[in-house]
């Protein structure tokens, strides 16, 4: 079972206790069981251990990818815990997923650790058991979703301020500026009612800066 190892780089104590239990996880799920420990400390390279890669690929210094619409987004969170979403993996695997928040002694999110299991054994030789698996279409998501309690506005709050960082906003370039808002709005983060009104005092713009930015790299996609 081929596993990813940190590179070297200092684990968070609080994420690194998971390594044994993510290794455990994919020893009794097999091949077709993959787990990813995410640090939320670093948000554009959140992926800092990878049991089993071969379900959909992940890599050490990756980002997070479903995180926030599927997870602390989901009206199915609870505990800090979202069991059996599903997505398409790149090369169109359907991956069922379960998602835990990881705490540090404080009470506060700092990681995740994803389990994803790759389904196409069952979907290619159970026939019936495709009428339990859910609906998978693409439809086209709502520019922001339904107001959320204060403690997932804090979480997607806190992944706004790691992802701009302490850097002072009149420092920051144009480039610099889209490309962070681009990876927010593939994240998923523009989806949280409020993020753009966050985003915009964080990097000192206006609101309708921040639609334009969003209009130019939604056109480039």
């Amino acid at each position: 079972m081929r596993k990813k190892q940190s590179n070297g780089r200092n684990m968070n104590p609080t994420i690194a206790q998971y390594v044994p239990v993510a290794d455990l996880i994919v020893q009794t799920f097999g091949e077709d069981c993959e787990v990813v420990l995410h640090d939320l400390e670093t948000p554009q390279r959140s992926v800092v251990y990878v049991a089993n890669n071969r379900v959909t690929g992940r890599e050490i210094g990756q980002n997070f990818e479903h995180l926030v619409p599927q997870v602390i987004l989901s009206d199915k969170l609870e505990n800090d815990i979202v069991a059996n979403y599903y997505f398409t993996s790149k090369d169109g695997k359907l991956i069922k997923s379960s998602t835990a928040l990881l705490r540090d002694f404080d009470g506060n999110i700092v990681g995740a650790m994803c389990i994803n299991l790759d389904t196409s054994k069952i979907t290619q030789n159970i026939a019936w058991l495709q009428a339990l698996l859910p609906d998978i279409s693409r439809r086209e998501a709502a520019e922001e979703v339904a107001e959320k309690p204060p403690h997932i506005t804090e979480i997607v709050t806190d992944l706004i301020n790691k992802i701009i960082g302490k850097q002072d906003a009149s420092s920051l370039r144009r480039e610099e500026k889209l490309e962070m808002i681009s990876f927010m709005d593939s994240r998923g983060i523009f989806l949280m009612k409020g993020a753009v009104e966050q985003v915009a005092a964080k990097m000192n713009i206006t609101k309708v800066t921040v639609y334009s930015y969003l209009d130019e790299v939604r056109g480039k996609k």
